[in-house]
């Protein structure tokens, strides 16, 4: 269980971190509706979500410490 809540804080913090990275203004550059401004909000977040997941897997897989 505890793995299910690690994995949904990540994302939810890469969701978080996300919208402080790409303000409205720069969202509203690509696309005027709101709806697709909050897509490309949460694709890019879901992005890093997937950085951060591949690089867990990698330091698992190659015994990387901390």
């Amino acid at each position: 269980m505890s793995i299910f809540i690690r994995i949904a804080l990540r994302y939810g913090a890469a969701v978080l971190v996300t919208r402080g990275l790409l303000g409205s203004d720069d969202a509203a550059a690509v696309s005027s509706d709101p709806d697709i401004q909050m897509a490309i909000e949460a694709g890019i977040g879901f992005a890093i979500a997937g950085v951060t997941e591949a690089w867990h897997w990698a330091a698992q897989k190659f015994n990387w410490s901390h």
